[in-house]
């Protein structure tokens, strides 16, 4: 399944559900927060950028966005909210597409970085962040702890949510650390309606390896936007990293002579 195939017209269209799931205020708010306190008065980009479902009301609260967006579905659904002037978006892949300017903030929400389906991808993102970055900003990362501990001996999938009318399944391979996510919408009829994506899962040391390996150093991590303690059993993390300042003025003296570093 490749992703421009999966983030189609049709999954465009019902990706937004205002006031509830991934769009409940008790969920969004938090982020846009958090989001709107690490930006500041600079700008930020949001790989990924979707329908605008964080950036549109973090530009509403000051902060200058722009996005990447590998999806034109998904861009046009963003673009009945607000134009290309108020957020810029450039179409391509979020490990190698550059954006004009440089940025305090670059941020990947809700388990998007688990889109991209091998390391050396997911690698390449962090790198793709640092680039961006001005000297001391911040890549931010929200993700989810891989359940391998609910899949019982024998087994490879596991039901992570059950509500009325929902069943969300994933189902693993552990060997490529791969996992499908099925999501099964259905009501009092026989039909029920299925959309399922791929993604490779990440553990969190694996995680803070790749942002090394791309010059970041963890500076934070919570088990949610509002900051909650992070732990062993918690489902999901929000890490922020951070490129040291130092590395910034060590490579800039490595590029300059002798008598200019009087």
């Amino acid at each position: 399944m490749w992703q421009e195939e999966i983030w189609d017209a049709d999954a465009a269209q019902r990706y937004d559900t205002p006031g509830f799931g991934m769009f409940a205020p008790e969920i969004l708010g938090p982020t846009v927060d958090r989001l709107a306190r690490l930006a500041g008065d600079e700008a930020a980009l949001e790989f990924a950028i979707g329908t605008g479902r964080v950036a549109v009301p973090l530009a509403e609260r000051g902060v200058s966005v722009t996005g990447i967006e590998l999806s034109l579905p998904m861009v046009e659904q963003l673009r009945t909210k607000v134009d290309e002037a108020t957020i810029p978006v450039f179409i391509g892949d979020m490990a190698t597409t550059v954006a004009p300017g440089k940025y305090t903030l670059v941020y990947l929400v809700y388990n998007t970085i688990s889109n991209l389906l091998t390391q050396d991808e997911q690698v390449e993102c962090f790198r793709n962040a640092a680039r961006h970055l001005t000297p001391g900003g911040r890549f931010v990362i929200e993700l989810w702890v891989p359940e391998l501990r609910r899949l019982p001996p024998g087994r490879t999938a596991t039901v992570w949510q059950s509500d009325p009318g929902y069943i969300g399944l994933d189902t693993y391979d552990a060997l490529r650390q791969h996992v499908v996510s099925h999501h099964f919408h259905f009501d009092e009829t026989q039909q029920a309606r299925l959309f399922r994506s791929p993604h490779r899962y990440i553990w969190p040391a694996e995680l803070d390896l790749m942002a090394q390996l791309a010059g970041f150093e963890l500076e934070a991590r919570h088990a949610d936007w509002s900051g909650t303690e992070f732990t062993a059993e918690s489902r999901s993390h929000v890490s922020v990293y951070r490129i040291p300042p130092t590395r910034w003025l060590r490579a800039d003296a490595c590029t300059r002579g002798p008598d200019q570093l009087r």
